[in-house]
């Protein structure tokens, strides 16, 4: 692969979804090199959400080329994704002020409830999309949007999956894959990681940990609005790369959700 580099790189690419991420080395030097990455990650970098920005050039193609420190480290098992670490830096990124001026800068965009519903149907295939209970689903979510001022929308990471968590060797824990990142709701991204990582039963203790105070009811109907609409997002996701068994957990989990919303309402 011929990144513009100088003479003496090594590019080797990285499994991702994007295919857009690489490991350069040379010599003793290691680094992340990632082509035509949001600019957003300069602020990422600087509020130390991800590795440390080395360089950023254009390419004789046209596309940005990026080099962060390389960090030697795991990403985190499924039982570490409710860890207070994990919340720590959730909050984090969604109470930063310089990532909120950065990403109004790059002209990040706003997602309301509305425009998951839009993104949903339009993704979704004619076959899903007449599954009984998904149908039902989403008409239920399209008939009971949750409210919640645009003043109070935070920057949202948008994919909150345990493989964009890196933990350093020492210790530091990363959020990485930027790609997603939007203005929405925090619930959006609370409810993500909840539904994926943590039992329903630790929901409650796990929410008031991250707000350090006791949930209200309306933070609880919009948690549980965005969560059944993660899981039919999460649905298509899987049906379309042909993930069929995580998909029909997912189903299971969007029953089980289902029952609770309905007596919520």
């Amino acid at each position: 692969m011929n990144l513009d580099l100088e003479n003496g790189w090594q590019v080797l690419p990285i499994g991702g979804d994007t295919g857009t991420a690489y490991m350069g080395i040379k010599q003793k030097e290691k680094v992340f090199l990632k082509r035509n990455p949001s600019p957003f990650i300069a602020a990422l970098s600087l509020e130390e959400v991800t590795p440390k920005l080395i360089w950023s050039k254009r390419m004789h193609t046209g596309d940005t080329l990026t080099a962060q420190q390389w960090m030697n480290g795991r990403c985190l098992e499924r039982s570490e994704m409710s860890s207070d670490q994990v919340i720590s830096l959730i909050r984090r990124v969604h109470h930063s002020d310089l990532l909120k001026r950065m990403l109004q800068k790059v002209g990040g965009i706003h997602y309301e409830p509305s425009d998951f519903l839009t993104l949903y149907y339009r993704r979704t295939s004619a076959d899903l999309l007449a599954h009984p209970l998904l149908h039902k689903c989403a008409k239920f979510l399209e008939a009971h949007l949750p409210e919640c001022p645009k003043d109070d929308y935070e920057v949202s990471h948008g994919n909150l999956k345990r493989e964009n968590f890196l933990l350093s060797d020492s210790g530091q824990l990363f959020l990485v894959d930027w790609e997603s990142v939007m203005f929405a709701d925090p619930a959006k991204d609370l409810s993500m990681l909840m539904c994926r990582y943590v039992p329903r039963a630790d929901w409650k203790q796990w929410l008031e940990s991250y707000f350090g105070k006791q949930l209200s009811k309306a933070m609880e109907f919009r948690i549980q609005w965005y969560a059944l609409m993660n899981l039919l997002l999460d649905v298509e996701f899987n049906y379309r790369r042909g993930r069929f068994h995580e998909m029909n957990q997912d189903i299971i989990k969007i029953q089980q959700t289902f029952e609770i919303f309905e007596k919520f309402i």
